[in-house]
């Protein structure tokens, strides 16, 4: 049996309505049907396709991931995504990605064994093809799911051999950024979190630049890099996403939403809410929490 195949078994096996396992930061999806599609954020994620098919918009950036193909998110990104109509149920795999394990594991590599880590930060999203000792590895950390006894001891082992395959593949250099304290990436991740914790509150993109410790230009070239998007655009884009999440709970309170998530201007809130989601929030009919495989980098 090929790791794909038993890949797609035990996911169909082991897949729960909120993608949860019995092993930390590992989550299992299983979709029947194709969904339209929903705005969220990526996390930090792993995410492997054994079935199906999905596509992510990151700012003008497209990505479509299928069987046999990864997805890296080497940062916390608002995206858009859907489960692509392939005529099968869409299976899939995802790993947090923790910078403090991926920076254990640089301590105790020898540097000759990895990719170069560039000056400049990469895209923080990515797709590229799994190789078989990646499949492999997956395979035997999911198995485990089946082996309670086992799981405690083994499973952080095998997470780790995928943290190696993947600082070994295609991604290494960026995943090895997102473990690197003074990277290009973590520099402007440190820019991206403070625009998601301070959304609702203008900003001036020299400050960002100084909390990022890039020079203006600098801050500019690497977060356009990273997200795809201005500094600017990114908040505007994290507003929108969070006055969604707050009108399927107060739908009728459109502008107090607006006001909340930092539009002085009603107007100018439902005119760049409908530009978003093709409808302004006074007609918008699918309204409601955005499912995990959705909101997430995860299929």
């Amino acid at each position: 049996m090929s790791a794909l195949h038993e890949m797609r078994a035990l996911l169909d096996r082991h897949a729960r309505p909120d993608m949860s396992t019995e092993i930390d930061g590992i989550q299992v999806c299983k979709f029947t049907h194709p969904h339209a599609s929903a705005a969220g954020m990526s996390g930090t994620v792993l995410a492997v396709l054994a079935q199906g098919g999905k596509r992510l918009a990151l700012g003008e950036r497209l990505y479509e991931y299928r069987p046999g193909d990864y997805l890296v998110a080497s940062a916390d990104l608002p995206v858009t995504g859907h489960v692509l109509d392939t005529g099968q149920p869409t299976l899939g795999f995802g790993m947090t990605l923790a910078p403090s394990a991926i920076a254990e594991l640089l301590l105790e590599a020898d540097a000759r064994d990895l990719p170069a880590t560039p000056r400049a930060a990469s895209p923080g999203i990515a797709v590229s093809a799994a190789s078989p000792l990646l499949l492999d590895a997956i395979v035997r950390l999911l198995r485990l799911l089946e082996q309670p006894a086992d799981r405690k001891i083994l499973a952080p082992m095998v997470k780790r051999e995928i943290l190696w395959y993947l600082l070994r593949g295609e991604q290494g250099a960026a995943i090895r950024q997102l473990g690197l304290a003074d990277s290009g990436l973590a520099h402007i991740n440190r820019a991206v979190r403070h625009i998601r914790e301070s959304y609702a509150t203008a900003f001036r993109v020299e400050d960002l630049a100084e909390i990022a410790g890039m020079s203006v230009s600098a801050f500019h070239r690497n977060f356009q890099t990273v997200t795809g998007m201005s500094p600017i655009q990114f908040q505007k884009r994290i507003r929108l996403q969070e006055a969604r999440l707050l009108l399927a709970s107060r739908p009728s309170d459109i502008t107090g939403v607006g006001l909340s998530v930092g539009y002085d201007s009603p107007s100018q809130f439902s005119r760049e809410y409908r530009r978003m989601f093709g409808t302004p929030p006074s007609k918008d009919t699918q309204l409601r929490t955005p499912s995990p495989e959705l909101a997430t980098a995860l299929p």
